[in-house]
């Protein structure tokens, strides 16, 4: 079974139409990159999967056989989606140890042991080759664009979702950064060989350090009314 199948998907913010039935699916275990210019619907897909109320969606996308389009952002979360932000907020006075507590909380019956989190956090951190007093800094304030990237992908490692949605976490990194992010992907996929990743972009060269099991294009409105234009002179309408 596909963890995430979407079916007719169209999203739009008030009269404006941006997706128009997108169909796809996500199987178990796999990498999917999903490239296309900006306008092209790429963080509106992304935004529409996991809730964001601003969004007006039909269609349907069945997490593990459950349709989540009528469920509120957090319960899709608890559910096993996750959106990794292409601009993290910044919030001074809640710490990146604090913030990550209650993630996890946030999807167990019963809140972690403060002990078994400390060690969860320090052993994750390690494998990210982060430095230990990174828990202790206020959640991306004064990060640098790598940081708050590699933050994400430590969020991403410590709540271990069924599917990862990346909505453009390769954007604004120098070639150092963006290795070190596609590294920490690596490792949360090898960390968790069952979870589906879906990456958004629109740089070719994060396909330098990911090897997907599968790319998409999409082409931005322009592109795809002229497509269609030479669609109809082709077929003689």
């Amino acid at each position: 079974m596909n963890t995430l199948q979407v079916q007719n998907l169209s999203a739009g913010i008030e009269e404006k139409q941006i997706l128009k039935e997108i169909s796809f699916s996500l199987s178990p275990g796999t990498i999917t990159v999903i490239m296309g210019p900006n306008g092209s619907g790429k963080s509106t897909l992304a935004n529409s999967l996991m809730g964001h109320p601003q969004y007006k969606v039909s269609g349907t996308a069945q997490l593990e056989g459950e349709d989540i389009i009528s469920l509120e952002a957090d319960e899709r979360s608890k559910k096993g989606l996750f959106l990794s932000f292409q601009y993290p907020a910044e919030i001074e006075g809640v710490t990146v140890s604090n913030f990550l507590r209650q993630a996890v909380n946030a999807r167990r019956e019963k809140p972690i042991r403060v002990s078994e989190f400390k060690r969860l956090l320090a052993q994750n951190m390690e494998l990210l080759h982060m430095d230990h007093d990174f828990a202790n800094r206020y959640l991306n304030k004064g990060f640098s664009g790598g940081e708050k990237k590699k933050m994400e992908i430590l969020q991403m490692l410590m709540l271990a979702p069924t599917v990862a949605i990346l909505d453009e976490t390769d954007s604004g990194l120098d070639v150092d950064a963006l290795r070190q992010v596609c590294e920490g992907i690596t490792t949360v996929k090898e960390r968790n060989p069952q979870m589906s990743i879906l990456v958004i972009t629109h740089y070719q060269r994060i396909l330098e350090y990911l090897n997907p099991d599968y790319h998409a294009q999409r082409r931005d409105r322009k592109d795809r009314r002229q497509a269609a234009r030479s669609r109809y002179r082709r077929e003689g309408v």
